[in-house]
């Protein structure tokens, strides 16, 4: 597509050559007052017109393609980089560069998949129209001819350099005001972000912010984004308006300029009417090549911004790196057994470590095990250490086969899309038949649900909390995991899903091990061991993986 848009770029500088050349002819019919020759040249530009006409609008569809591929490539690259393994969670730590990735993936991609297309295809346009005037240009300046006194002379090129030296003092001018945009612009996407982010958060709790009463609250929370964008717009639009001095001035000086420059020839008498209309105007093509950087500033200001942000965003996913296999901290690695172990772990908090309180624990298959602790004794990050998403601390992990592991959070998560695939997630669809998931369904009490199988609903809008909670106890049915490990789920059911829980564990899942960290009391019995977290004493500061002989470690995938 970019090799078809070279080429009508190039027939369409063909035919911008052959239209001036109609005006010098045209001209000098009209000075002649030849109305046969003036029909001739109308017959003459209507076809030159009607082959431009196509021209244009082809180069307008293959242009306006070009934008959408590019942005789907970018896109794309975009979402495979940030949905790499752990990165989307990791992308969370890391400051402004992760706090809207929507902006950037949407809205910045979009951006800038366009501006590159049109800015690009732009330039070459203009260097493809200097390129072939130029020469047009230098060959007509032979014909403006200086007289003094009762000799005469030419200047080799004297047109191009007029044309250059004004394009120029043009592009400085430009450079000159239009460079704290660039800044601005940058500034500017970064605050549409928090914006928009602060509308989304609005939205998607309007119904708690509603039963609260808290909409003049919300109202004055979110003054500050609106005033930091707004603040933004006025510096841009002073900013644009200074720039407009120089680019306007530029265009209005270019319809007359390139006509004095050539005077002393037509008054000479060296150029005819037409002759001067020829050189004005491949002067003007010339000058509006050169001044494609005077009239895009702004928008080359705004790719720039555009342009860094994303690639600011992609550099910050492409440092990510999975920091629990870089040999510091928290060590995980593969049970040769199939079973949980823990030896001397101690977990990083910003207020200190905390430490199980065995030195050594290993959890069989089938086996139930709490572990408790108080509220921020680091109970989620012991389950983030487990999963491989922090590794801050110190001592080692052994666990039983991944593809075997299934990580209940507090607050359930329903992928959009389909039911059958919010049930079977994050496997595939088809991965288990109707008549499991319909079972799995009546087990927990949302038969209602098995003939919505294929219906797609924002499912986590759809369902109540209650709902919810019971269709991640169906995908535990459905995908019978060997290891599940919980965080405060329990905290969140009621007394009829408690028990519910409890059944299902008993019975379909008799087998599989259950680790949960919670300081709810709704399952304490059900525990086979409690294991508890709290700071460890200093004189336990010790090197525990002496206490407790591991096995050859196998690298965790």
């Amino acid at each position: 597509m970019t090799g078809g848009l070279l080429c009508v770029v190039i027939a369409n500088t063909v035919g911008q050559i052959k239209l001036n050349a109609w005006h010098g002819a045209f001209y000098d019919a009209l000075e002649q007052r030849s109305l046969p020759g003036i029909g001739t040249q109308i017959v003459v530009f209507l076809v030159i017109a009607c082959v431009l006409l196509f021209l244009v609008v082809g180069q307008t569809w293959l242009q306006e393609n070009i934008k959408v591929r590019l942005r789907e490539w970018l896109t794309h690259d975009l979402v495979d980089q940030w949905l790499a393994p752990k990165r989307a969670f990791y992308l969370t730590q890391t400051g402004e560069a992760g706090a809207n990735p929507d902006q950037y993936i949407q809205a910045d991609a979009r951006h800038l998949a366009e501006t590159t297309a049109t800015h690009a295809f732009g330039l070459l346009q203009c260097t493809l129209l200097l390129v072939s005037f130029v020469g047009v240009l230098w060959a007509l300046s032979s014909n403006v001819v200086f007289t003094y006194g009762d000799s005469s002379f030419t200047i080799p090129g004297y047109m191009v350099w007029c044309a250059l030296s004004y394009a120029a003092a043009g592009s400085f001018l430009t450079w000159l005001v239009g460079r704290p945009l660039i800044k601005l612009n940058a500034e500017r996407y970064a605050r549409e972000a928090d914006l928009r982010f602060a509308i989304v958060r609005v939205n998607e709790s309007s119904e708690a912010i509603t039963l609260q009463g808290g909409e003049g609250d919300e109202r004055k929370f979110m003054n500050s984004p609106i005033t930091d964008v707004v603040g933004l717009c006025r510096q841009l639009a002073g900013g644009l308006a200074r720039l407009t001095w120089v680019t306007s001035g530029y265009g209005w000086l270019g319809l007359i300029v390139p006509v004095l420059v050539a005077l002393p020839g037509y008054f000479g008498g060296s150029l005819s009417l037409g002759g001067l209309m020829m050189v004005a105007g491949a002067f003007n093509q010339v000058q509006n090549a050169l001044r494609w950087f005077v009239d895009n500033f702004a928008g080359i200001a705004d790719w720039r911004a555009t342009l860094l942000r994303v690639m600011r965003f992609r550099d910050s996913l492409a440092e990510l790196e999975d920091g629990s296999n870089d040999g510091a901290g928290i060590a995980v690695a593969v049970h040769p057994l199939g079973k949980l172990g823990f030896a001397g772990l101690e977990i990083d908090l910003p207020d200190g470590r905390v430490s199980l309180d065995q030195q050594a624990v290993e959890i069989a298959p089938g086996d139930r095990v709490l572990i408790a602790g108080p509220s921020g004794c680091g109970r989620a990050r012991l389950l983030r250490a487990v999963a491989g998403l922090a590794n801050a601390g110190a001592g080692t992990i052994l666990l039983p086969d991944t593809k075997q592991v299934l990580f209940m959070s507090p607050q359930p998560y329903l992928p959009a899309g389909t039911l059958r695939c919010a049930i079977t997630y994050p496997l595939s669809c088809e991965a288990h038949d109707d008549a499991a998931i319909r079972i799995a369904l009546k087990r927990v009490d949302l038969s209602g649900l098995a003939t919505r199988l294929d219906d797609r609903e924002r499912w986590d809008k759809v369902l109540t909390a209650g709902e919810q909670q019971r269709l991640i106890l169906a995908r535990l049915l459905v995908r019978r995991p060997r290891w599940i490990f919980m965080e405060d789920a329990a905290a969140y059911l009621n007394e009829t899903d408690c028990l519910l829980l409890r059944s299902i564990f008993t019975h379909e899942l008799a087998s599989s091990s259950v680790i949960a960290v919670t300081d709810s009391p709704a399952l304490t019995s059900f525990y086979d061991r409690v294991l508890s977290l709290h700071r460890p004493d200093e004189h336990r500061a010790q090197d525990f993986r002496a206490a407790w002989p591991l096995p050859r470690l196998v690298a965790a995938e």
